[in-house]
Parts: C-alpha cells; structure tokens; sequence
C-alpha cells in the first residue's frame, strides 16, 4: 500500500506545470503556421449585424507568414496586454474578496445557509446552475466571475470542495451562453446573418438547456457526493486542507450586525453589477472598478481602517497572480494562429470536409468542426463572423436548415469554453479560486466528452425535424 502511495505521489510530482502544458500549446501553434498553408478570405461590412463577414466562394491561398519561434516571448508579452482587462479584473476581485472574507461575513453566512438546506444540500447545486443558465441565456459568462468565490464558500459548507462551488457558477453560465436562447452576441449576429428572424426557434433552445442542466446537474452531484462522503477523493483536497477554515480549527463566526451591513454592500454592489452589464453595456472594465469600490465600502463598513483596507487587498491580489498570468500567456496561442494566416485555411478545409460527410452525420459533425473552430476563434460573435458565411452555403447544399446550422455553432463556440486553456472565462474562474488546469481538466475532461455526445445528439434530432423555421 506504501509502495503505490509512493507511485500516486510520483506521478503527481512529475505532471507537467500548468505554465508548461500552455508553453508546449503555443509551440505547437507556432509550428502550425509553418506547416498549413496561409489562407484568406475577403471580408465585406455586413448590413445587418455591420461586422466583418467573409465571402465564402473567394478563398485564396497567400504567401505564408510563418511565426519565428524566436517572437514567441514577444506574443507572449502581446498576449498579456491584450488580456489586461480580464487579469486585472481577477486581480482586482481577489483583492476585493480578501477583504470581505476577512469580515467573516462570508463564513458566517455560509453557517446559515447549511442549517437551511441541512439534509437537502444537493438542492443547492441545482438551484444555482439553473439560476445562473437563465442569467447566462443573453449575456457573457465573464460577467459572473466574481461570483465563484461565494459559491466556493458555500460548497465547503456543505461539506464539498471548491470544484463544486466552480462548477455551480461557471457550468451553470456554460449551459445558458452555450444554448443561447437570446444571446444578442451569438445567436443574435449568427440568425442575422443566415437571414432568421432574431431568437427564432427558442423552444429548442430552452429544451436543450433543460437536457444539458440535468445531465450537467446529474454530473456535479454524484462527484459532490463521494467527496463529501470522502474528502480525501477531492480532486482540490491539497487546496482544502489550505483554505478550508473548519479545517484550520477556526469557528465559524456568528452573524451579528456588521456582518448584515456588509452583506447589504456587497448584494448592492453584485446588484448593481449585473443591471450595469445588462442596460448600461458595462465592461470588465467597469466591473473591476465596481470591484474596488466594493473593497472600500465594505470593508469601511465592517470597521476596518485604510490601511487594513490596502493591506488585506494586496494580499489577495497576490494570490492570484498565478492564475492572473495564466490567461495573458494563454491568449499568446490565438495571436500566434492570427500572425500565421491559418485561420481562414482551417475553416475553409473544415467546410468542405463537412460536405462530403453521410447527411445523418452532418449535424454532428458540423457541431464538432465548430468545436474545433473555437479552438482557434476564442470570440463568439467573431467565429460567427467567419464561419457562419461558410457554413450556411453548406448547409444550403446538403439540404440542412440554417436553424440547425447556428444551433450547430452555438454549441460549438460555448461548450469548449471549459476546457480551452484560451478561454478567459474559464482561466478567470480557476485563478480567482485557485484551482490549477489539470486539476480542472482531471474533473471536467468526462463531463466535457458527456457534452460531446449530448450535444450531438440534440444537433441530429435537429435536423432530422428540420428545425426551422428555415
């Protein structure tokens, strides 16, 4: 038994630094650029949606542009300031949170809420996945970031680790972005350029939201079952026994009245988050700020001085200047691939392949080419751009509805989200609860291949009833 512990401990020690995996992934992406071919599509102002479309019967081969290997720190750096917006705001959440949790607000919540749901805590999942699906049907996931550390401080309560309290805010987004009922961002630009009317055929939609919230749901609390029943099973338990206060032999705190003010800031604060992203057309940008000035207020409100105010914000920024980075370095991949001029050649070979596919496979594989697209086009409403102008001729010709053909793309542009290390929303989430990639990529690899076969599923049927209208 000691000899496989001494094996199990190897192995973790020798698994490569998250830094590493993405490093190899940019130098892979670099080698790409000098093995496909450099490609273009021209590009034309489209009325409707007024972005950039390509005209998807002028593709032509360019001169390669090769990415030097030797520029690859330099993409690195431009990655970083291209992402500065999203690393600031986890720095800036991190900070803010720090010293919120430092109240005890948090923790003294938490204990309230566990005596509410006691013997029923699996209802709390469910409860905040659908809550935040609904939230996430017509707007980012990015938006919900600062949410996670909540859910996190609630999942340890139930006696759960922070992969649930990640999994309740952020798959709970995917499912609602990724099935786009009325995304203006996805679904949106991607009917008004196949000529739909905007946010028709929403009853599928919402029928594959259900699908995808109980099998997602199913998922969640079996793994938050046999952690809690085992919490050495927990995939984060290094992460557990750091963090957790039960843990670390401190008391949860009672509830008193400094702590309802705070709550009050702090359900302001979220409040006004939320509305400004909705009605204001508020930013990252926006919600950092929001951030720092929830810092200030609650922390002032609970009674602490500037100076405690500064020192405990520093502190948690600090903690998250690893995951921070992540996300610049991440994003040096999508800059590579661009530089290289082998975006339109892999949509353009995609496309084709798709039209020599059985027609009973067609809807899957087009769900699947777009998967891979995400890969390359981290931005929803710009892979609907150049993808949706070559994809619909497609469909066109292998007499598929271009209902199905957006469904096909939302799927394709949401779900791989959560597992693309280029994804901001996904790096935001794990730096601002400091669970590492593989560690997420241990948990999420199984339920990502579920949504896989879910996916195109629901993508088949749709076009075997002809999801319409057209």
């Amino acid at each position: 038994m000691s000899t496989m512990s001494k094996k199990k401990e190897k192995k973790k020690l020798n698994f490569p630094h998250t830094y590493v995996i993405i490093f190899l992934l940019i130098i892979l992406a670099t080698l790409l650029t000098w093995i496909i071919p450099a490609g273009h599509f021209p590009r034309v102002k489209d009325a409707v949606t007024h972005k950039d479309i390509i005209v998807a019967d002028q593709f032509s081969f360019i001169p390669n542009t090769p990415v030097n290997p030797i520029y690859i720190p330099l993409k690195i750096v431009y990655g970083l300031i291209k992402s500065s917006d999203i690393i600031f705001l986890v720095l800036i959440v991190g900070g803010a949170f720090n010293v919120i949790i430092k109240t005890g607000m948090f923790q003294a919540l938490a204990g309230k809420v566990t005596s509410f749901f006691a013997s029923k805590e699996e209802l709390l999942i469910p409860a905040f996945t659908t809550i935040f699906a609904l939230a996430c049907m017509s707007m980012g996931v990015n938006t919900f970031i600062g949410f996670a550390p909540v859910a996190v401080i609630l999942a340890r309560s139930m006696g759960y680790d922070a992969i649930v309290g990640v999994s309740m805010v952020a798959l709970g987004g995917a499912i609602g972005f990724s099935t786009g009922a009325f995304n203006p961002f996805t679904t949106g630009v991607a009917q008004a350029l196949a000529g739909l009317p905007m946010f028709s055929g929403a009853g599928y939609r919402f029928f594959c939201l259900v699908v995808f919230l109980i099998v997602t749901n199913i998922y969640i609390i079996s793994y938050a079952k046999k952690i809690k029943k085992n919490p050495e099973l927990s995939i984060v338990r290094d992460l557990e026994k750091q963090e957790n206060n039960m843990e670390a032999g401190e008391a949860s705190p009672e509830l008193n009245l400094k702590h309802y003010v705070v709550f009050i800031v702090v359900l302001a604060f979220f409040a006004l988050l939320v509305y400004g992203g909705a009605n204001w057309g508020w930013n990252l940008k926006h919600s950092a700020a929001l951030f720092i000035w929830m810092a200030i207020v609650g922390g002032l409100a609970y009674g602490f001085g500037p100076s405690a105010i500064a020192k405990e914000f520093v502190d948690g920024a600090k903690k998250l200047v690893f995951g921070a980075l992540i996300i610049g370095i991440a994003r040096a991949i999508s800059i590579i691939l661009d530089d290289g001029k082998i975006l339109d050649t892999a949509v353009f070979y995609l496309g084709h392949m798709l039209a020599s596919m059985p027609h009973v496979l067609q809807g899957a594989g087009m769900f699947l080419m777009q998967l891979i697209i995400n890969g390359l086009i981290t931005s929803g409403s710009g892979q609907a751009a150049v993808t949706m102008p070559v994809m619909l001729p497609v469909a066109d010709i292998i007499h598929m509805t271009r209902q199905t053909s957006v469904l096909a793309f939302n799927f394709g542009d949401g779900l791989s989200n959560y597992v693309l290390p280029t994804s901001s929303a996904l790096m935001g989430f794990l730096a601002i609860t400091n669970i590492s990639y593989e560690q997420w990529m241990r948990y999420m690899g199984k339920l990502f291949l579920i949504w896989i076969v879910v996916g195109c599923g629901l993508v088949m049927l749709a076009n075997t009833i002809g999801y319409g209208p057209f």
